[in-house]
């Protein structure tokens, strides 16, 4: 049996790429190479002498060994960051605007993410409309922002692009002549571009529920209430795209996009894994 030691930086190369999925976003986030980061994963590899991960051109998936050694992965980096850490009082904090549009249901792996990689960091969440996040990185209220891109009022770092449509439950038909649309509270973005949309088209439509975040419109829409304007990545469970069928106008792809003032190196680090995390989703 070998005791040497593991190499932490080669463990934490496998953490990132067992989450994220990629060598690629692994070494974004981590500020390094792709060629890099498959470099420590084959010396992990060797060093534990089994296989952690089935590698692909299009696909990165973690073996049986490798979700096993996965959990042990994360305790072990765990217990450095206790052990480095220990004492220590937080003495940064990050100012993050982000848009309910961008992340939806997958805000706790975001912030489980973010917290993992950068705990030295308290993290000062808020949550809104693009437009109104924007405003306030404008004012110095925000450190950072993930939004969509309004217009072209800015320039960022884009993440991706979402695709949009109009979501029902799939049991959901017509009564009456107007739409019943379930929408989130002006000064939405989203919900601009829908009502001109469908004003544009000549299309009839009605307001049957306002609510206060994305996850409410989606509930309302798998409660077979209403068609909503939606990300595809947010729609709800069982919805479906019932703008072909209606012949509703299309709606835009959004630019999804990072807008950050500069900072030290462990704010930078943490954008580096917020980035990643979002291009991946």
């Amino acid at each position: 049996m070998n005791d040497r030691p593991l190499d932490l930086d080669l463990v934490r190369a496998f953490v990132h790429v067992a989450e994220l999925s990629s060598f690629t976003r692994a070494a974004e986030a981590l500020g390094g190479t792709q060629a890099g980061v498959s470099l420590k994963l084959r010396k992990l590899e060797d060093r534990l002498g089994r296989t952690l991960l089935q590698r692909t051109p299009r696909l990165v998936r973690l073996t049986a060994d490798g979700a096993l050694f996965l959990e042990r992965a994360r305790r072990l980096l765990s217990a450095d960051r206790e052990a480095r850490l220990w004492g220590a009082v937080p003495a940064r904090r990050l100012r993050l605007g982000i848009s309910d549009h961008v992340t939806g249901d997958t805000l706790p792996g975001l912030l489980r993410r973010l917290s993992a990689a950068s705990p030295d960091i308290v993290f000062d969440i808020r949550m809104g409309f693009s437009r109104v996040l924007l405003d306030a990185f404008d004012s110095g209220d925000l450190d950072a922002v993930v939004a969509r891109r309004e217009g072209d009022r800015r320039t960022g770092e884009i993440l991706r692009q979402d695709r949009y449509g109009w979501f029902a439950a799939a049991n959901w038909r017509e009564a009456g002549d107007a739409l019943p649309l379930a929408l989130l509270a002006a000064p939405c973005g989203v919900r601009a571009v829908a009502i001109e949309a469908l004003d544009s088209a000549g299309i009839s439509w009605r307001e049957a529920f306002v609510g206060g975040s994305v996850s409410s419109v989606g509930a309302a829409v798998a409660a077979g209430l209403a068609v909503a304007p939606l990300a595809a990545h947010l729609a709800p469970a069982g919805a479906v795209d019932v703008g072909p069928r209606l012949n509703l106008p299309g709606l835009p792809a959004a630019t999804v996009m990072l807008v950050a003032r500069a900072g030290d190196a462990p704010v930078k680090a943490a954008l580096r894994e917020l980035a990643a995390f979002l291009r991946a989703g």
